[in-house]
Formats: C-alpha cells, sequence, structure tokens
C-alpha cells in the first residue's frame, strides 16, 4: 500500500516538474502571471513555470502575413469596386498584446478591413488605379498608429487587386480610347503646324533668288519622271512665262 502512493506521489511530482519546464523557441516569448497579476516576459530558451502559481501565454514574434478579406468599397465618384489587400504585421510588445486586447490577431484584421473601406472611399476610382502606392502608405501608417496600443507593428500593406464591373470596364476602355484619339488629332495638327510654317520659311527663301525657283522646278520634273506613271509634262521656261505674267498683272493694275 505504501509502495502504491509512493508511486503515485512520484508520478505526480515528475508531472508537476514536466509541466513546470518550458522551452520556448527564439521567436517565442511568454508572458508569465503569477496568482493572475503580470509578472514578466521570460524566453527563449529554458523557463520554469510553478503549477497553479504561475501561468504562461506564449507570443510568436514573426512577421505574419494576413489576407484582407474582399471588401465592398464605394468610391468618392460613387463607383462600386471589390477590393482585397494583404498586411503585414508583427507583435514588438508581448505584454501589450496580451493584456491590453483579447486577441491582437482577429483585432488587426477587423481593423484593415474597416480601414481598406474608409481610406479607399475617400478617393476616385482613378487614383484607386493610378495612385496605389499612396494608398497602400496611408492605409499603413492608420493601421500602425491604431495598432500600437497592442504591441503590434504593421509593417506593409499592399492592395492586391481591384475588381470593377464589366460596364465600368468598357467605359474605361471608352475613355482610353478617346484619349489615345485625342492625343492622335493633337498631334496631327502641332505636324501640321510646324510644316506650314518650315513651307512658308521654304518659299521665302526661293522668292529672294529666281535660280533657286528653276532649280526646285527642275527636281519636281525629275521627281515626276522618275515614277512609272503616265502622266505627261510640258516643261516651259520660267523666262518665257514671266513676261506673260507681268503684261497680265499690268493688265489687271490697268482694269481697276
Amino acid at each position: 500500500m505504501i509502495s502504491y502512493f509512493g508511486t503515485l506521489l512520484a508520478l505526480a511530482v515528475v508531472l508537476l516538474v514536466m509541466y513546470a519546464i518550458r522551452i520556448l523557441r527564439e521567436y517565442e516569448r511568454a508572458v508569465v502571471f503569477f496568482l493572475g497579476r503580470f509578472q514578466s516576459v521570460k524566453g527563449p530558451g529554458l523557463i520554469i513555470i510553478i503549477p497553479i502559481i504561475q501561468t504562461m501565454e506564449r507570443v510568436d514574434l514573426r512577421v505574419v502575413v494576413m489576407d484582407v478579406p474582399t471588401q465592398d468599397v464605394i468610391s468618392r465618384d460613387n463607383v462600386s469596386v471589390k477590393v482585397n489587400a494583404v498586411v503585414y504585421y508583427r507583435v514588438i510588445d508581448p505584454e501589450s498584446a496580451i493584456i491590453n486586447v483579447e486577441n491582437y490577431h482577429e483585432a488587426v484584421s477587423q481593423l484593415s478591413q474597416t480601414t481598406l473601406r474608409s481610406v479607399l472611399g475617400k478617393h476616385e476610382l482613378d487614383e484607386m488605379l493610378s495612385e496605389r502606392d499612396k494608398l497602400n502608405v496611408d492605409i499603413q501608417k492608420i493601421l500602425d498608429e491604431q495598432t500600437d496600443a497592442w504591441g503590434v507593428k504593421v509593417t506593409n500593406v499592399e492592395i492586391k487587386h481591384i475588381d470593377l464591373d464589366e460596364s465600368m470596364i468598357r467605359a474605361i476602355a471608352q475613355q482610353a480610347e478617346a484619349e489615345r484619339s485625342r492625343r492622335a488629332k493633337v498631334i496631327h495638327a502641332e505636324g501640321e503646324a510646324q510644316a506650314a510654317l518650315k513651307l512658308t520659311e521654304a518659299a521665302d527663301q526661293l522668292s529672294k533668288n529666281q535660280n533657286a525657283m528653276t532649280l526646285r522646278y527642275m527636281q519636281t520634273l525629275i521627281d515626276i519622271a522618275g515614277e512609272k506613271n503616265s502622266t505627261i509634262v510640258f516643261p516651259l521656261p520660267m523666262d518665257l512665262i514671266k513676261p506673260l505674267l507681268d503684261q497680265g498683272a499690268k493688265r489687271s493694275g490697268s482694269v481697276s
């Protein structure tokens, strides 16, 4: 009988020792409570927890990658979109993470969802699509300020995808096509303006020397003759045409 109780006692002692000895990995910390009151943060390595009198909560210090569920967002210009994101955070103060909030994982998740809707709702659709980096920084700053009291550090926020309705996709495509057409017309008009300016300058230069006009006339004939076509050209000397033009100009002046 005595040996039976001795065996039970030895077994109980062994179980208590096994329960008291805890091993924490390098990325883990233990928040220890003594009779329900916070005592200290221990770890990593081997720690001793007195059964019944002391309790502990493990905290992982590694970066957590949390996927924010798809959120329905209405932009400032009243466009409905679906947005999902990913949040990177880690615990920097184990004491605050255990004492100040019931479940910091769930708290960060819910806060990320509401902040994502709130921030994106203040911007127009074009800003969501073109200024994604700026929106990521804004959301990260807000989350980091809110989670500071929980001992949590939000290191990064990335908006992964923005889903649009088919009608909105078609409208954006039409808008982009109209913009490209506008740019093409502007470029064509600028080209015409530059060409007219250069032609004016060339005409001024040619008018200053009659021989230059003759050479340009001959060059035009060469270009026409080089093409395989049925065009017939009768070149006339400028000296022969000029008296006729002068005589016509004199008659028009006398008539007036």
